[in-house]
């Protein structure tokens, strides 16, 4: 009896055995009173001696089987707690780094906001200046693309804010609409001879245009005393405004607005709201005929006197005027550089540049353009034409030189430094930088735009579109506070 109770108790224990290394990853199931029996112990270590013996002649191909089993045997071990946590952790480091990139792009795009709120604060105040001058490089001549058009010199030019286009109105009173990218003409609008009935367009001289910031209305004032406005997209006539008593000779908008500024030779200036078809106003000041205007955003607005020899900024709500002299001779172009500072040109060949604080020029430059005539009877040549490049030290001046010249205002606009000249033959009548400040364009004529004092035969009737190259892409901004 005993032998056949050992007999069943070496069976049960080989069946153990043999469930415990064919089942890999299950957990073997314990036998019912093992412990108790220590001659049960004695017989399973010699079947695991067995095993181990065989299993040190085994081929490594099973080996490794083995050793892929029991690494797979680890894996799953990891419990479904212990799953659910190492997600969760991940998960939450994924949560982390798009919280840490959303911070960063907020970060970025409130610098940006920071960046252009300063900007347009300190171009309020005029105290923004991008330092671009040391960058430029003169252009190549062969670049300088020139558009021809006009049959008679051009008077005035405007660029669409955009700087896709290039308004431009002459002697023969047209006003050509063109295309700065393929050079090509848009829309023509065609001059008329005096006293012409139902004409749309001018029938004398246009001696100065405006275009609004928003690029909406372009606004033609002539001989006539007649100032047009026209629809810019496609050149249609909406109104014309009446009340000068002498050609008008200066237009502008103020930036941001459908306010328009107008100086003529009745010594006046206008304002007029072009979007309700209304006059506003008008301001006395001028002891001779206004030359130029120009605004920005500011209400207010900067004439050029003529012999009156004065600059005059009108304030217009206090309908007040502060009045500025320097130049010797009649002055005939100004512009502003930025809301506080601007440059005039004479046509005793002087070039000045003005600070709103103070009456008398920061800096004036003699014979800008040199001389001509005979040793003993020298002349310096006028400046028939100024430009700025806004909120920047660079200027440029036109006269009949045979080349525009680009200037530098050094910090606080205390000395004009000549860069290069642009060689162009004939009157420069008009300059304009683009709004992008890559470009330069330059309205060139035979005479002068408010005469026939000179004729220069070898010059063309046209535009010219000078591109200005940077050595860096990046400008500097200074904001200091300028004088």
């Amino acid at each position: 009896m005993a032998a056949s109770g050992r007999k069943k108790q070496q069976q049960q224990e080989a069946a153990a055995v043999a469930a415990a290394a064919g089942g890999a990853g299950r957990k073997r199931r314990k036998l019912p009173g093992a412990e108790e029996k220590p001659r049960q112990k004695v017989a399973a270590a010699k079947l695991n001696e067995e095993i181990s013996s065989d299993s040190d002649v085994e081929s490594p191909a099973l080996s490794g089987k083995r050793k892929r089993d029991n690494e797979a045997e680890e894996e799953i071990e990891e419990t479904a707690q212990e799953k659910k946590l190492r997600l969760a952790k991940l998960y939450l480091e994924q949560l982390r780094q798009q919280e840490e990139e959303k911070a960063e792009e907020e970060a970025f795009k409130e610098e940006l906001v920071a960046g252009r709120l300063k900007e347009d604060v300190l171009e309020q105040k005029g105290k923004l200046q991008r330092l671009i001058a040391k960058d430029l490089q003169p252009p190549d001549p062969a670049e300088i693309r020139v558009l021809r058009g006009h049959q008679l010199p051009i008077t005035c030019l405007v660029i669409s804010p955009d700087d896709k286009y290039i308004f431009s109105a002459a002697k023969d009173c047209s006003i050509i609409k063109w295309d700065v990218e393929s050079g090509k003409k848009e829309h023509v609008i065609r001059g008329g001879k005096k006293g012409t009935e139902g004409h749309v367009g001018h029938t004398a001289h246009i001696l100065c245009m405006a275009i609004s910031s928003d690029g909406k209305y372009l606004a033609t004032g002539d001989r006539n005393k007649l100032i047009m406005i026209w629809e810019a997209a496609t050149c249609k006539h909406l109104y014309t405004f009446t009340g000068h008593r002498d050609a008008v000779s200066g237009l502008s908008f103020r930036k941001g607005t459908h306010q328009l500024y107008s100086a003529s030779h009745d010594r006046s200036v206008k304002v007029w709201n072009v979007a309700e078809n209304a006059y506003v106003e008008t301001l006395f000041g001028h002891q001779d005929v206004i030359t130029g205007l120009d605004s920005l955003s500011r209400e207010c607005c900067v004439t050029s006197g003529g012999r009156d020899g004065t600059i005059r900024v009108w304030k217009i709500p206090e309908e007040s005027q502060l009045v500025f002299y320097g130049h010797q001779g009649s002055i005939d172009c100004v512009q502003l550089i930025n809301e506080e500072h601007m440059v005039s040109g004479a046509d005793d060949g002087s070039v000045a540049l003005w600070g709103l604080s103070k009456k008398k020029p920061l800096a004036t430059v003699r014979q800008a353009h040199s001389n001509h005539g005979a040793q003993g009877l020298e002349q310096p040549y006028w400046i028939s034409s100024v430009a700025a490049m806004l909120n920047s030290d660079v200027v440029a001046t036109g006269s009949c030189s045979a080349s525009v010249r680009l200037w530098k205002c050094n910090e606080g606009f205390r000395k004009l430094e000549l860069l290069f000249d642009i060689p162009l033959v004939g009157f420069v009548n008009s300059l304009k930088f683009s709004n992008a400040g890559d470009f330069l364009v330059a309205g060139i004529g035979q005479e002068h735009r408010l005469g026939r004092w000179w004729r220069i035969k070898e010059a063309k009737n046209s535009i010219c579109i000078i591109p200005l190259k940077r050595m860096a892409a990046a400008s500097s901004v200074q904001t200091g506070e300028g004088s």
